[in-house]
């Protein structure tokens, strides 16, 4: 049985992490913590998880997780992690870390799009959690970067064309609109109900800060530097990203091909469904399954990627590297 850790169970990927382990065979819940300075209830924090979770949320004691626990996933901010997850290394836990803080393998770029960082030793042990690209590396790792849910989106809906070289590596423009839940439960004027209701807004115009990760897989993948234009938007939606992908092919190429090319290379990856028509968020919501469409128009190669932001671009992908980790089944919890 793995025993497995929640650390920052008061947010909106904590509570999806619980009920997800909460449904899993071979794993089980065995800690809660949270920054608060008192233990809480976790049904009193959440009150779903009535009758179903009689832990307690506490404040962090890295002797008690090294106890309880054989992996933590930590669902903490960017730039808290890495105060935290070189402490849990030591104490011999494995860790499934949720923020960008051991993503992105040039401690520069990092330090220019969130801080400065003060774990560099452990970013070059980190291996980026994507299962379908990096899943032999994902086994023999003690520390998981978990990837962001936009980057989950547009690098499943660009590897195959990478991969082959079928696309230029440069003018490749991605639009994507995420439900509001990837905002975190931080209060924000654009987040009250009234703001966001009935309505669709961009942000961060040139400048969101998943732009460097995205890169990074992509360049990875294609063994050379790809570089994008990528803006997201946010949607009246709870959960769910839907990714439109642009690029420009090397050679004439038709829908029908891009159809067999995606459904080979995805054939044997559980989570990714090439479909034949657009997906749509709500097919996806409360899933761990991404939903792929490729198509040709006007000599553009246009991919459609649905995911859901808080599974698999979260908790449902992290349990999934867990599941990787320990060598069970990556599909337990997650069906």
């Amino acid at each position: 049985m793995i025993r497995a850790a929640i650390i920052g169970a008061t947010g909106y990927t904590g509570i999806d992490a619980i009920e997800i382990i909460l449904k899993h065979p071979q794993a089980k819940v065995t800690y809660l913590t949270a920054s608060s300075d008192t233990a809480v209830p976790a049904a009193k924090m959440h009150p779903r998880l009535t009758g179903r979770c009689d832990l307690d949320i506490e404040p962090l004691n890295f002797d008690k997780l090294a106890e309880v626990a054989d992996v933590a996933l930590c669902c903490l901010p960017h730039k808290v992690s890495m105060e935290f997850v070189p402490q849990m290394l030591k104490k011999g836990v494995k860790v499934v870390d949720f923020s960008a803080d051991y993503r992105i393998k040039d401690v520069a770029v990092y330090e220019a799009h969130y801080s400065k960082h003060t774990d560099t030793a452990n970013i070059a042990k980190a291996v980026y959690g994507l299962p379908e690209l990096y899943r032999e590396l994902i086994k023999k790792t003690n520390l998981v970067a978990n990837p962001g849910c936009f980057p989950t989106s547009v690098s499943l809906g660009l590897a195959p064309l990478l991969k082959k070289g079928m696309i230029k590596t440069s003018g490749i423009v991605v639009n994507s609109v995420s439900g509001a839940s990837g905002a975190g439960k931080k209060l924000a004027d654009g987040l009250h109900f009234p703001n966001l209701n009935e309505n669709l807004r961009p942000y961060s115009i040139g400048n969101h800060r998943h732009t460097p990760e995205m890169e990074q897989i992509a360049s990875d993948i294609a063994s050379k530097p790809v570089t994008l234009l990528f803006q997201p938007h946010i949607g009246c939606y709870d959960r769910g990203i839907l990714s439109s992908i642009y690029s420009d092919p090397v050679s004439d190429i038709t829908s029908g091909d891009l159809l067999e090319l995606y459904r080979e290379f995805y054939r044997n990856e559980p989570f990714v469904q090439v479909l034949s028509t657009p997906p749509a968020v709500k097919d996806v919501a409360n899933t761990n399954y991404c939903h792929i469409h490729p198509a040709v128009v006007k000599g553009k190669i246009v991919v459609f990627s649905a995911i859901d932001n808080l599974v698999k671009g979260a908790s449902g992908q992290a349990v999934q590297n867990m599941n990787i980790l320990f060598g069970v089944d990556e599909r337990l919890g997650l069906m």
